[in-house]
């Protein structure tokens, strides 16, 4: 005899399984209380893996584009936040010296700016005001270079003078509100 699945009749909570569910509950609740779990400060300069460009939006291709068959419109940034970008893009991809990047996807200042412009975002006016600013804060902190890759590539520097720098230049952005 074949017995079809929608013919079934209903499950029936009675009495005998409502005991069971009661003493389950007795057990759930006689169990010590899980300590609150306290979320960690999480320093902005730390080693959480998240996105590079995370907060600021991906560029996306509008309907015309798709049409005309050209990428998105790149998203606008400050100066400020391209140098911020800057900074996150040569966290995530690792620093180097001597070169734009290596075979290991290590990139110098100026190859994490392209990076960045390329990943849309900013536009070249934005990155030229940004190495600007770079430049002012090299020169006001007694370091007269020729550019800022003068600097990069300086035996001296090391990766977290970069990031300073770009810090540095940032704020001075930010304050300019550039």
């Amino acid at each position: 005899m074949k017995t079809d699945l929608l013919t079934l009749p209903p499950l029936d909570l009675g009495p005998d399984v409502s005991g069971l569910v009661a003493e389950i509950e007795a057990y759930l609740a006689s169990l010590p209380v899980p300590a609150q779990v306290v979320v960690p400060y999480v320093c902005p300069l730390g080693s959480t893996v998240q996105s590079w460009h995370i907060g600021f939006p991906l560029p996306a291709p509008t309907l015309l584009d798709r049409l005309a068959r050209r990428s998105a419109r790149p998203v606008l940034v400050s100066v400020a936040d391209h140098l911020r970008l800057t900074s996150r893009y040569l966290h995530h991809a690792g620093w180097t010296q001597g070169a734009l990047w290596d075979h290991k996807g290590r990139v110098c200042l100026l190859g994490a700016q392209a990076a960045v412009l390329a990943h849309g975002f900013g536009t070249p006016h934005t990155v030229g005001r940004a190495r600007n600013q770079v430049m002012e804060v090299l020169h006001a902190t007694g370091r007269p270079v020729t550019s800022p890759d003068a600097f990069n590539d300086a035996p001296t520097t090391r990766q977290a003078d970069v990031h300073h720098l770009l810090d540095r230049a940032a704020a001075r952005a930010l304050s300019l509100g550039i």
